[in-house]
């Protein structure tokens, strides 16, 4: 068994939290008060169940994990509420998208897909995604699982594979993203994403290029740190090129001229090579996305083969936190007028800065209570503090840690 000591909000009536500072009394959205009944933070649906979501039935099984918390937020669609501010941002983006990249008949060259279901498939967020079956970014731990073959998508990625077979391509998706995580004033287990992808014929890769009809797309040559195995250096390079200044000019639209960026490599299943960018504001690096030459595989698996591309994803509530000088990332989820109306501005280019909704402190206290010592994660206690404590709870940290010398039995001071 394990024990955990933790620290929670003024008059919540709960067993559990480990180190949890309140939200600003002008930041309350709901009232906690009684213990809930265990059916509302248990893990949705034994097997043998069916869960209603977005008018689908999916029965139930072992994997499913999803919270009535988490369950709450789904359809809220927050990046579509007008005047919210991550609707602000997409807008902003869609607006310089539509601006600066126009197709041959004078409309946009990129198609935007902002209402897409965020329940998928696991091979859709995963597999079509060339990641592992043993890659730790599966594990139920770690996402919100419908069952064993749906789950709330991880990412917008998860909708690549479908758009490009399809037929598309460029276009952007944009979507709310679950992942079970920390609690704390940057993480949240439900954000919204902005999904990026753009494919290149040869034609339109080297239309410009001195002697360009006499470059390839593709070879068989060896994968290196610079290149995919099929990809020759050269068309490589010039999507790189394309990819890097897109995402420049879109960052210095949304913050402003002067602004200082670097690249840092990364890695992506689904990417080579991959990049992090990050720009220099008010003084300091942050990173806003992450982005990369497409895998070859992945597009001709999706019926493309004559095609090499790139793409990009960045996380609305990141941006917004930046641009609009938001503190807490649980605050996007007020219902708040003096939140709200803050953002209800005439342009969507409009300069806001956030001005705080409260002067209270917030309040800290312990609790002790005991766990199991076999499956278990930290996630699963961070679902079961939100789903009790709501939005109330603010932070959770782990203090102590202790081992009985008989038993071996573990403690947790939290």
């Amino acid at each position: 068994m394990i024990c955990s000591t933790l620290r929670r909000v003024g008059h919540v009536h709960i067993y559990l939290v480990r180190k949890a500072s309140g939200v600003s009394k002008g930041h309350h959205q709901q009232t906690v008060g009684s213990r809930p009944a265990a059916s509302e933070f248990a893990a949705q649906g034994a097997s043998g169940n069916v869960l209603e979501l977005l008018g689908k039935s999916y029965p139930q099984d072992n994997y499913s994990n999803l919270s009535r918390k988490v369950l709450s937020r789904v359809g809220r669609n927050l990046h579509n509420q007008q005047h919210h501010p991550l609707w602000l941002i997409k807008e902003r983006v869609k607006e310089h998208f539509y601006q600066q990249y126009v197709g041959r008949f004078g409309t946009p060259l990129f198609s935007v897909y902002d209402d897409l279901s965020p329940v998928v498939t696991t091979w859709q967020n995963f597999d079509s995604l060339l990641i592992p079956a043993d890659h730790p970014s599966r594990k139920k731990g770690d996402n919100y699982y419908v069952n064993g073959t749906h789950m709330l998508r991880a990412h917008t990625s998860a909708h690549q594979w479908d758009l490009l077979h399809a037929g598309l391509d460029a276009f952007l998706v944009v979507g709310d993203v679950y992942r079970r995580d920390q609690i704390d004033s940057q993480h949240y287990p439900v954000f919204h994403q902005l999904e990026g992808v753009r494919l290149f014929s040869k034609h339109e890769l080297f239309t410009g290029i001195k002697d360009g009809e006499s470059l390839q797309l593709f070879e068989q040559s060896s994968r290196s740190a610079c290149k995919q195995e099929t990809h020759t250096m050269e068309a490589t390079k010039l999507v790189e090129f394309d990819l890097k200044q897109t995402l420049a000019r879109l960052v210095t639209h949304l913050f402003g001229d002067g602004l200082d960026i670097r690249w840092v490599d990364c890695y992506f299943p689904f990417t080579h090579p991959s990049f992090e960018m990050e720009i220099n504001f008010h003084g300091e690096w942050l990173e806003v996305l992450g982005c990369g030459v497409m895998e070859q595989q992945l597009v001709n698996s999706a019926g493309a083969q004559d095609q090499i591309g790139w793409a990009f994803g960045l996380g609305l509530e990141r941006l917004a936190m930046i641009l609009y000088d938001i503190p807490d990332i649980r605050l996007f989820w007020s219902e708040d007028e003096r939140f709200l109306k803050q953002f209800r501005v005439s342009d969507i280019n409009q300069k806001v800065k956030f001005q705080p909704l409260s002067k209270y402190p917030a309040v800290i206290n312990d609790i002790s209570f005991w766990l199991p010592s076999e499956n278990y994660t930290e996630n699963d206690f961070y679902d079961l503090v939100r789903t009790i404590g709501g939005d109330l709870v603010e932070k959770v940290e782990l203090i102590d840690k202790f081992e009985h010398p008989k038993d071996m039995s573990s403690k947790k001071l939290l």
